[in-house]
């Protein structure tokens, strides 16, 4: 497939108010739109039975779903769904992680109007986070929860919170739980037929919970509509999803809007495959993931940039598998942080090392409230950090804040229309104009071509002022500082709210300090060696920049890891700046004392 054909062209109407308020779109028509997740199922077990749509792995293989069988058994689960009483207003709640019997059970829900709820599985793993647990139960109130393994989760599914809850378990160990295989055995018969007959794209799939960073997480009331219309959307952005059949070889959590409806959806929207990686871009657990590259390549490959730092050290270390990754590859795509150029010019040189081109290197923006992509950047970009612009029939609208600098809001088929159980923040969520507020900044790349894309400027609520009433874009400063302290820094939280000065909070990667004498008080690290490790890219940043914007003046390094069972870690991963900075309000007083020991002065 020639390059050009590989994505749809930039072409972005855009309409500019007396106010300077600025409402993008696109001017290419969106293609068909199935009616449910249900309706691809059939589509594709029909034209490419035979093809595997899910695979986990099994010993030294791999566990293989086809299309038949996944439609076979997605039937056989609604039928034993449906005889247990199950409908639109009682939700499975699925607390274990990416398998061939969550995503199984997840269609299976989807199939008949059952909306399934996946949650973060060290909720229940991590028994210092069963409070955060509860409270999604209390809000969902699931008819029945999910496990693979009911021996591993024992812990979470004996609380009181699930008394009067049946427990689904692929695998029920030593625990009293209904085997899937029960549900399997019911086989599939009219009611089923009759069931999926009243799914519309109006019919609540999903709820996924919000990461829960600025606010108390919030369940996103997600239909058929707007996951089947996005996955119309990207597949008109990315023409080479429908030319050939995607495959994926991938980690990224389902509980998550991006791994579960974006990646999962992708795949099962044309026909493509997914294996789960059940590797993870972590010390100890990237291991996996080579050895399952090792088994089978994607033609995509969705990552954070971590991952793909730690993908290209382990490609240059072995040029058979570097062959194989890139000889079908069709796009790189990262998220959460902009890809450092560094490793976006090493893909570059082994892609075409191995004797290809380079694939389509990208991103996109949206929030689990867009289904996720709502902005994505579909032409070959000059460089990284580009969001894009709008996908066809989603309309953005840019509130100007300050010189150069948008308040970006959202309309189309693919948003979100309601919150569950929650009207008051339903309403507070949209303006006037029925335009969802996402909370997030953006800039153009070039003010005079609106084509050339979109780039995020941070979250809005994260930015803050310093005494002197200078504001400081804390999200940019973030994630610039942890490519600046690499590989030293496991996480940073940027402070300096009503004070003089910018400091940093740093979470350490205590991988990198192995060997080196550090003091450990209790609540921060220090040490000679700590502090001249710290101190050389500090300095040789500070050097190159201006402003106390983002001038970094001191910093500190946390001796405790950022914990979930505190609520410092959302279900996604990201930090809860708010929650840091009031658990560790000490830590930041002691940031801004000259005299401590512990803080590192520029």
């Amino acid at each position: 497939m020639s390059m050009q054909n590989r994505y749809q062209p930039h072409d972005t109407n855009q309409k500019t108010r007396p106010d300077g308020t600025v409402i993008l779109r696109s001017n290419h028509v969106m293609s068909q739109v199935a009616p449910s997740s249900g309706a691809w199922l059939h589509q594709w077990a029909a034209a490419a039975g035979d093809r595997v749509f899910l695979a986990e792995r099994s010993g030294a293989e791999w566990r293989s779903e086809t299309y038949v069988s996944c439609l076979e058994k997605t039937r056989a689960l609604a039928a034993g769904l449906l005889a247990r009483g199950f409908d639109a207003g009682s939700p499975i709640m699925i607390l274990s992680g990416n398998g061939v019997d969550h995503g199984l059970l997840t269609l299976a829900a989807q199939y008949i109007g059952v909306p399934s709820v996946p949650v973060a599985e060290q909720y229940s793993l991590i028994e210092g986070a069963h409070g955060r647990l509860a409270e999604v139960v209390q809000l969902i109130r699931p008819k029945a929860v999910f496990v693979d393994n009911a021996d591993r989760y024992a812990k979470a599914i004996t609380l009181d919170i699930f008394e009067n809850t049946e427990i689904f378990a692929s695998d029920p160990g030593a625990q009293k739980v209904t085997p899937i295989a029960e549900l399997l055995a019911q086989g599939s018969n009219g009611d089923v037929d009759a069931a999926f007959a009243k799914v519309t794209p109006d019919t609540v799939a999903k709820i996924l919970m919000t990461s829960g960073s600025t606010s108390t997480p919030k369940g996103v009331l997600t239909t058929q509509r707007m996951m089947c219309t996005n996955q119309a959307q990207i597949a008109d952005a990315l023409p080479f999803l429908r030319a050939r059949p995607p495959r994926i070889v991938d980690w990224l959590p389902w509980n998550h809007v991006f791994g579960g409806s974006h990646n999962f959806n992708m795949m099962l929207a044309n026909g493509g495959s997914l294996y789960i990686d059940d590797g993870k871009p972590v010390a100890g657990l990237f291991d996996r993931t080579v050895e399952n590259l090792g088994l089978i390549t994607g033609t995509l490959a969705f990552n954070v940039p971590v991952g793909f730092a730690l993908l290209l050290d382990a490609l240059r270390a072995d040029t058979t598998l570097a062959r194989r990754f890139f000889a079908e590859l069709d796009m790189i795509f990262y998220a959460g942080a902009s890809l450092p150029q560094d490793i976006w010019s090493g893909l570059e040189s082994l892609a075409k090392a191995a004797g290809g081109e380079m694939p389509l290197v990208t991103s996109s923006w949206g929030l689990t409230e867009t289904a996720p992509a709502a902005i994505m950047q579909h032409e070959p970009p000059h460089q990284s950090g580009i969001v894009g612009v709008p996908l066809n029939d989603v309309e953005a609208k840019l509130i100007p804040l300050e010189e150069g600098r948008y308040e970006v809001r959202v309309k189309g088929p693919n948003i979100m229309r309601s919150y569950f159980n929650a009207p008051q923040k339903t309403r507070e969520s949209f303006d006037d104009e029925g335009y969802f507020l996402t909370g997030d900044a953006m800039c153009f790349v070039d003010p005079a071509d609106a084509n050339k894309g979109l780039r995020f400027d941070g979250r809005i609520s994260e930015d803050f002022k310093l005494a002197t009433g200078t504001w400081v874009r804390a999200a940019n400063l973030r994630l610039e500082m942890l490519a600046c302290l690499a590989p030293y820094a496991a996480d940073v939280v940027i402070t300096g709210h009503d004070r003089g000065e910018i400091g940093l909070l740093v979470f350490p990667n205590r991988a990198a300090w192995a060997g080196m004498d550090i003091i450990d008080d209790g609540d921060c690290l220090s040490g000679a060696a700590l502090i001249k490790a710290l101190l050389r890219p500090l300095k040789l940043r500070a050097a190159q920049v201006s402003g106390s914007s983002n001038r970094i003046a001191r910093a500190i390094v946390a001796s405790e890891a950022a914990q979930i069972a505190e609520g410092e870690i959302t279900a996604k991963g990201n930090l809860n700046f708010r929650k840091i900075l009031t658990r560790r309000k000490h830590i930041v007083e002691r940031l801004y004392n000259d005299a401590d020991p512990a803080v590192i002065k520029l």
